[in-house]
């Protein structure tokens, strides 16, 4: 049991490589007096290559607000001694066939990129979909953007004959 316990804390040790320190990561829901630091790690991690949105800070607020705002929201911050360091947002909903979760954003800020916290969000966001029964996980990226590989690295599957499409109105 202790030694679980040491693994538990283990795990979230990460070596920083400009500095060659460690630091003490912890994973909590996120609430709404965190709302707006997540708006600014999204605005850090979505306003640069590969990406390069013009998000501003306001319209990210509201972005997030409308995703947590849901009674079906699942969302946590990945902390760096009480920094956030990277977010993953989610809803819980019901399908024909099952339960299932999907997930809407996952950002890291752009300083802490490379260094396993996405995978560590997924882990965590995995783990939460199991113990609450959750079936299936979903989730949408860009074909052509860097997180396409990193999905299908963790054994997410390209649903080949699904295609999203939209209509600009203005």
């Amino acid at each position: 049991m202790i030694f679980n316990a040491l693994a538990h804390f283990i795990q979230y040790l990460l070596p920083i490589p400009k500095t060659q320190k460690f630091f003490l990561m912890d994973i909590k829901p996120i609430n709404q007096s965190n709302i707006e630091a997540c708006a600014e790690v999204f605005i850090q991690a979505y306003n640069q290559a590969p990406w390069n949105y013009n998000w501003n800070l306001d319209d990210a607020i509201i972005y997030l607000k409308e995703y947590a705002s849901s009674p079906q929201f699942v969302g946590f911050v990945l902390l760096n001694n009480d920094q956030i360091a990277g977010v993953i947002l989610a809803h819980t909903k019901t399908w024909w066939t099952n339960k299932q979760l999907f997930i809407d954003e996952l950002f890291v800020s752009p300083q802490f990129q490379k260094m396993g916290l996405g995978d560590k969000l997924m882990t965590h966001i995995e783990d939460y979909a199991q113990s609450n029964n959750l079936q299936t996980i979903t989730l949408m990226t860009h074909k052509y953007m860097p997180a396409m590989a990193f999905y299908t690295k963790k054994d997410y599957l390209h649903a080949q004959p699904f295609v999203m499409l939209f209509k600009n109105l203005i």
